[in-house]
């Protein structure tokens, strides 16, 4: 039972350590990287596939749960390619246009920059699914 709960947070804690790793190394360090949204690799989707490869392995894949949370592995990982990285573009259209206003202080004042990099690319989910895939087959083995 609790290798269920506990390779998908393992998982999930790894790829984001890693992605706070890869950031320090290009930016200032910053603990904000830890919880960061997008990069390398990605977290979401290292936790979701870790949780369903887990029950997978524990339950078979002709388990109901597996069921479940295969489909809720497609619905965020979908969502990591798809509709966050289509935001992170809106951010960026908007916080163009606010820049491009600077005569009106206002703008700067009531509106906030938005976070243009929210999404994921398919080699940032790909390395999150390995791994997710790599953690809990190592927690199966133990």
């Amino acid at each position: 039972m609790y290798t269920i709960l506990l390779s998908p947070l393992i998982a999930g804690v790894i790829a984001q350590a890693i992605k706070f790793i890869i950031r320090s190394n290009k930016q200032k360090f910053s603990f904000k990287n830890m919880l960061a949204y997008s990069g390398m690799p990605s977290g979401h989707t290292a936790m979701v596939v870790s949780l369903t490869s887990i029950i997978g392995l524990v339950n078979g894949v002709d388990s109901p749960f597996f069921a479940i949370s295969f489909v809720l592995a497609i619905i965020v990982i979908r969502d990591a390619l798809g509709m966050r990285r289509y935001l992170g573009q809106h951010g960026r259209t908007l916080n163009i246009l606010v820049r491009d206003l600077r005569e009106d202080e206002m703008l700067d004042e009531q509106y906030p920059h938005l976070l243009e990099r929210i999404g994921h690319t398919p080699l940032q989910v790909l390395v999150g699914g390995l791994i997710g895939l790599l953690v809990s087959y190592l927690i199966f083995l133990l």
